[in-house]
């Protein structure tokens, strides 16, 4: 198989370069090589346009082909969206869904619930599917805390969240903790609430059966991620283990949608994390006040 990646500006270009096309990394993923890259770039965003030129030129040091435009891409097995701009997803994957072939897409799914409506509406439509995930749902030391045998009453998942100048809120770091929490609740979401102070961001989700989600967040640089989960029996808290490659265990579960075509989280549930930040974004927008997910 060959894939194909979309936007060159934000450092997971070169770890997936790396995993996909370096047989001697610990996680290289096998006969899954990157061959072609659109570097892409948004003037929407400076992480985007600041960063384009040299990661475009990192990675085509890594033996993958630097094209001009995404319809150079087409003929590959499956594809990497990387644009670091969740604003421009929407627009890419339109044209990807041409080619017919499985569309990871980074993190965050998008920068608004319509948008992440709108590309899971198309991938129904069009049959081609899609993945996205944060790291961190699959980091080792936060997605391995809960025995199948407990039940669930809380998840929190914690670390930075970092604002931009040029970018939504919570869609920039949030997505990090949001996963965590929907990889231990799932989908049903009912309210999002937030209280913000400082430093410290907390958004606090209810879900229909009375189990809550807990996203804390520090602004003030700390870069650790967690997460604790209360069950019926104990609770389980853990840091990430930074000895082991989460991008790595990411990328072990992007290559079963390459192979297989059917995506290992389920779209509605990655469309409802993007749904639970726009709430949250909303309810910061308006000092805290409940947000309920149907009104979206």
């Amino acid at each position: 198989m060959k894939l194909g990646m979309i936007g060159l500006d934000t450092s997971h270009v070169l770890e997936f370069s790396k995993l996909f096309n370096d047989p001697s990394h610990p996680f290289h993923v096998p006969e899954m090589p990157l061959v072609k890259a659109f570097p892409g770039g948004s003037k929407n965003t400076s992480v985007s346009y600041s960063r384009v030129e040299k990661y475009t030129q990192q990675v085509a040091e890594m033996k993958v082909e630097i094209v001009d435009s995404i319809d150079a891409l087409a003929g590959l097995d499956g594809y990497l969206l990387e644009s670091v701009d969740g604003l421009q997803h929407l627009e890419q994957f339109e044209q990807l869904v041409a080619f017919g072939k499985p569309v990871f897409i980074d993190k965050p799914l998008a920068c608004s619930y319509q948008d992440a409506k709108a590309i899971l509406d198309l991938s129904k439509k069009s049959g081609v599917p899609f993945m996205t995930a944060s790291s961190m749902r699959y980091a080792p030391g936060v997605a391995d805390l809960c025995p199948a045998d407990e039940k669930i009453a809380s998840a929190e998942g914690f670390g930075p969240l970092a604002f931009l100048d040029d970018y939504r809120d919570y869609f920039w770091y949030g997505i990090h903790t949001a996963e965590t929490i929907y990889r231990y609740l799932g989908v049903g979401c009912e309210t999002v609430e937030t209280l913000s102070r400082g430093d410290t961001e907390i958004i606090l989700g209810t879900w229909k059966d009375g189990r809550t989600g807990l996203c804390v967040g520090n602004r003030s640089g700390a870069y650790c991620f967690g997460a604790r989960i209360l069950t019926d029996k104990t609770q389980h808290a853990s840091t990430i283990n930074a000895n082991v490659s989460y991008m790595g265990a990411l990328s072990q579960a992007m290559a079963q949608l390459f192979r297989t075509g059917v995506s290992p989280i389920s779209p509605e549930e990655s469309v409802e994390v993007i749904a639970f930040l726009e709430a949250a974004s909303r309810s910061r927008a308006q000092k805290g006040k409940p947000v309920n997910l149907s009104e979206l």
